[in-house]
């Protein structure tokens, strides 16, 4: 097995000379993010990060959660084998406070951040990934505290079928079929995904189904799907001797988009529902002993609109949702809220210099009414090198778990006040035919900030208000691909610092907030040396605010023959011992065997 290993190795990782210059066209790419002034990636003044439709095909990970852990400035804490149960963090920021998008649908849940990638769908289905940092309550609203990622699906544009089947370690198998029929004036995309695994240690066995849906009639567009998630939690989230905790969550959505267009306005009004049903056993084989069950649900109706004119572009957008929350441990619940966005963005000295001005109104039935006031500013040096900037403050009102749980261990808090924060944002960004570069320095003044706490071992945790927290930090990213023997080399590295400094701190024991990725580098090589096969290495080092760090190693073999597909992926190549939350060991090296169709 060891040989094995590293004859894997020194395949992904061969012999790379005699560099030649190919096109980055990553800059080519619209950047939807905003929902209202869409942009080119190189026009953007904000650090953003992009994974192609090829990044996702290549990469070693089989699932969401895996493929964003291997990017500059995100955290994702995994407490099993293929993202079952997976909390995202963006800058340091906890999982409340980073938002996830499908095709521009927020996809918070007001009763917990730890169902956000619930919502997760496959891969298959996906054509890009944004990565918005920084501060994005202007754009989104009061979730996106320390940024978002907007999942953008694919296309509805040819008739396909698609079929795959895959196999592994720990007994995990998968079976994807999706069917695409494309027509003048309408077209439907269908994709179903079931997978099944015994788990890598007592009791951490899941069953999960996804089944979506994208289809269009004229200029409506339907947007829809469902994800049932049934697993083991051994040690998820209470102390890691209780191994018998089981878990049962679905997730889905429907959501239905047009647009108009007259003259230089675009007005683009959607309705949708998001509902969330999460089954908690504390005792798997006693559901009496302790059972949580939640039921939220989101209806909400949002228009986004731009407008072109002599004096730059124009963006407004106005959501209104109702949240609703039936628990037998919560109590029951509800929410209305109504969030408005304006902003403009200038071009001056021959659109060389970029300012975009703009703020975002929240209005909360329990909360009251708060702002978010912020700015983007841009300038291009050369047509390869812009320097950017931007600051705005962010807002997030507590969860109804924050305010309500409750357990033999846990007591929320219905006092606590909303998190706020001002952010600021100093970058620069390079490209040149071969090399995209990006650095960024950040720094976030965050006041009340929530977390669980507790001042001795005995006691219970409790969600409390810390004073001030300061976050600071930077982020670096390059791109380089090349030609060797006439196929496409990328190499992409980033490395994150993040500090951050607590003032009056008066607990002793926190749980999620204060663990920041103080030290993270990530590496991904992906070569192809002869026509059908290509390969993929992915290293991971990551060193946490506590002192504990680890290495990972992941890669991919992938082998074309015309319309089908085989491929390998093994993680954690190297056996690493090592845990990402709450004790729960991750599992040592494991491996995933498949075939693709697709036509």
């Amino acid at each position: 097995m060891k040989l094995f290993k590293i004859l894997l190795l020194v395949v992904c990782i061969s012999p790379i000379m005699n560099a030649q210059n190919d096109t980055i066209n990553l800059k080519e790419v619209l950047v939807t993010s905003t929902n209202r002034i869409d942009l080119p990636f190189d026009e953007t003044s904000r650090t953003i990060a992009i994974i192609s439709s090829e990044q996702i095909q290549k990469s070693a990970a089989q699932n969401v959660a895996d493929l964003l852990q291997h990017f500059a400035g995100i955290d994702v804490r995994k407490r099993g084998v293929d993202g079952m149960q997976s909390d995202l963090y963006i800058r340091g920021g906890s999982f409340d406070q980073t938002l996830v998008l499908i095709d521009g649908v927020k996809m918070d849940d007001a009763q917990t951040g730890h169902h956000l990638m619930n919502a997760m769908i496959s891969l298959s289905t996906i054509e890009r990934i944004e990565i918005i940092k920084g501060p994005a309550a202007r754009i989104y609203g009061q979730n996106a505290f320390t940024g978002a990622v907007n999942i953008v699906t694919k296309k509805l544009d040819k008739n396909a079928v698609k079929a795959n089947f895959s196999i592994g370690s720990f007994e995990n198998y998968r079976i994807g079929v999706g069917l695409t029929k494309v027509s003048q004036n309408s077209g439907f995309q269908f994709y179903f995904d079931k997978q099944q695994s015994d788990g890598y240690r007592f009791n951490t066995d899941f069953d999960n189904l996804g089944i979506y849906l994208k289809g269009f009639i004229g200029k409506f567009q339907l947007l829809s799907f469902f994800n049932e998630r049934k697993f083991g939690a051994n040690g998820f989230y209470a102390n890691p001797n209780f191994k018998d905790q089981y878990e049962e969550t679905q997730t889905s959505l429907v959501a239905l988009t047009t647009d108009y267009f007259a003259d230089n306005l675009k007005i683009t009004p959607r309705i949708y529902w998001r509902r969330n049903q999460d089954m908690y056993l504390f005792l798997r084989h006693n559901p009496p002993y302790y059972r949580n069950m939640h039921i939220s649900n989101k209806v909400g109706a949002e228009v986004n609109t731009s407008y072109q004119s002599d004096y730059g572009t124009t963006g407004f957008g106005i959501d209104i949702n109702k949240v609703s929350l039936e628990s037998n441990n919560l109590g029951a619940h509800n929410r209305l809220a109504i969030t408005s966005f304006l902003e403009h963005r200038f071009e001056l000295l021959d659109a060389k210099l970029d300012i975009t001005p703009g703020i975002a109104v929240s209005y909360y039935d329990d909360f009251g009414t708060k702002a978010f006031p912020g700015i983007d500013v841009g300038y291009k040096i050369t047509h390869q090198l812009k320097t950017y900037a931007n600051m705005g403050y962010t807002y997030r009102v507590p969860t109804y778990t924050d305010l309500y749980y409750k357990s033999s261990i846990e007591q929320g808090n219905p006092n606590l006040k909303p998190e706020s924060a001002l952010s600021e944002e100093l970058g620069i960004t390079y490209f040149n035919k071969n090399i995209n570069f990006n650095l960024a320095l950040f720094n976030r003044n965050s006041d009340n900030l929530i977390d669980w706490t507790k001042d001795n071992l005995t006691d219970k945790w409790q969600s409390r208000n810390f004073s001030e927290v300061t976050t600071k930090g930077f982020e670096s990213s390059v791109d380089y691909q090349f030609k060797w023997v006439d196929y496409t080399q990328k190499l992409n590295l980033s490395y994150t610092y993040i500090d951050d400094s607590i003032k009056d701190l008066n607990v002793a024991y926190t749980r999620y907030s204060i663990n920041s990725m103080k030290n993270q580098f990530n590496a991904q090589l992906l070569t192809q040396f002869l026509p059908f096969l290509s390969q993929q290495i992915a290293y991971k080092y990551a060193e946490r605010a506590n002192g504990e760090n680890y290495n990972v190693v992941d890669a991919k073999l992938m082998a074309t023959f015309k319309q089908v597909e085989l491929f390998m992926a093994a993680n954690n190549i190297f056996d690493e011992i090592y845990t990402e939350t709450n004790l729960v060991p991750m599992p040592k090296s494991n491996f995933m065997f498949g075939i693709k169709y697709s036509k």
